[in-house]
């Protein structure tokens, strides 16, 4: 059932292509006498963006034009960055101690976080290969599955389409889970028993339709699909609302695919990106606080609670065992969604990504590997303490590596022989991705 999903996908996007094609006409009519009938119409007004679309737009124009010009944005020749490196790391040490010095002067109330410069990401983003190349953050892929879905409920394919709109659309998977379970449980009633009228009717002021299935959205637009009308009918002398099935709207075989498609229908997936990003030794410096969708709760509260337990923690530290420190240990980590990862080079170079936290640490490999300039060569990760990230931890996930929510991840050749050690790293597109200071 799952490839009828994807074929479905692949037609209803093809069609949703040609539909935005316009208005067809006929060979022997002139284009321009077509275009000189339609009326001019005053352009939409369209309304101002917040200030999170216009930061989130900003980084998409950015990583656009980094892929797209032919050109370096400035000088990316290696021996050019490596003396702007150098620069910059002699720098680094002094003003360290100065910034380190005014954080100790400023109160603790003024120290808010008003320039978006010194995020370092501004959002996290996401791609959706099944509607399109985009990348957008999560509400805005929500949004746009959302009307991609419904404009295909009046198509051929509306049942399936509803599967989608109740995985896709809805938040909570227990609650997804159960009012699956409900309707896969109306259908069964009716293909194992096609002949037993009472099975045909579902009362809508039923106590688990309400709690179960009602609130889910796309559920009345599953149940249409899959044969079933509203009606007033009498219930203990009172008329109410029901739903009911006819096998005329949708025939028992009909009935048993939809079933199945309701079973088997996930969520539209979307993809993490890893908003790839190149850094100077300053700009990454610089750039450390983190968004608050990188948060499963807002910064400030986990600033509060944090307060909290760190008074609570100093009255009872003598009377706590390592068991309850560590269950603390892992409430703490457990706030948190993304990781942003920067992998530092001996040429000071600083390559930067985001992550799941439950991401595999092979992943992360991956990610260096296919940025270098020889991804033959074997290399290492090594942590700041020294600890080598070797392939034992590749099955690991970075919660449990506690590479979270920011790690440095220093890189390293792996090979014996100075001859054969590559005197680059990164290939020369992803040097383009350096911006300027």
């Amino acid at each position: 059932m799952a490839d009828k999903i994807k074929s479905f996908f692949q037609k209803k996007k093809a069609n949703a292509k040609f539909m935005k094609a316009g208005k067809g006409y006929k060979l022997t009519e002139s284009t321009s006498t077509i275009c000189s009938s339609t009326e001019p119409k005053e352009p939409t007004r369209r309304a101002e963006p917040t200030e999170e679309a216009k930061i989130a737009g900003q980084a998409a124009l950015a990583r656009l034009e980094a892929k797209k010009s032919d050109k370096p944005r400035f000088n990316t020749s290696y021996a050019a960055i490596q003396a702007r490196v150098k620069r910059e790391l002699e720098l680094e040490r002094k003003a360290a101690q100065q910034s380190l010095q005014q954080t100790e002067d400023i109160p603790l109330k003024e120290k808010k976080i008003v320039d978006p410069s010194i995020f370092a990401v501004t959002d996290v983003f996401f791609r959706c290969p099944y509607l399109s190349d985009e990348i957008l953050s999560r509400d805005e892929w929500k949004k746009k599955i959302r009307e991609f879905l419904y404009e295909q409920l009046m198509g051929e394919e509306a049942g399936l389409t509803a599967c989608l709109i109740i995985q896709s659309c809805n938040f909570g998977k227990e609650k997804i889970e159960s009012c699956v379970e409900t309707l896969g449980k109306y259908l069964d009633n009716i293909i194992n028993n096609p002949n037993i009228e009472k099975y045909w009717k579902i009362r809508m002021c039923n106590k688990i339709f309400q709690e179960k299935v009602l609130p889910i959205e796309g559920t009345l637009d599953f149940l249409k699909a899959a044969g079933f009308e509203q009606q007033k009918l009498l219930h203990n002398e009172n008329e109410e609302d029901f739903l009911v099935w006819s096998p005329n709207n949708c025939n028992i075989e009909n009935l048993t695919m939809l079933n199945e498609a309701l079973r088997s229908a996930e969520p539209i997936p979307i993809e993490l990106d890893r908003n790839l990003q190149v850094l100077m030794p300053s700009q990454a410096r610089v750039r450390n606080e983190l968004p608050p969708s990188f948060f499963t709760i807002s910064p400030e509260e986990i600033k509060k609670e944090q307060q909290l337990r760190t008074e609570a923690v100093e009255r009872n530290q003598m009377l706590r065992t390592k068991a309850m420190r560590e269950k603390d240990e892992q409430r703490v980590l457990r706030r948190y969604k993304f990781a942003v990862l920067r992998i530092k080079f001996p040429d000071g170079i600083i390559l930067q990504g985001t992550f799941s936290v439950h991401e595999k640490f092979q992943n992360v490999t991956e990610f260096v590997a296919e940025n270098l300039i020889d991804d033959k060569v074997p290399f290492l990760l090594i942590t700041p303490d020294g600890i080598k990230l070797i392939e034992e931890c590749h099955g690991k996930t970075l919660l449990e590596l506690r590479l979270i929510p920011t790690a440095i991840i220093e890189f390293s050749w792996n090979v014996t022989e100075k001859e054969s050690m590559p005197k680059r790293y990164l290939k020369e597109d992803v040097l383009s991705y350096i911006q300027t200071v």
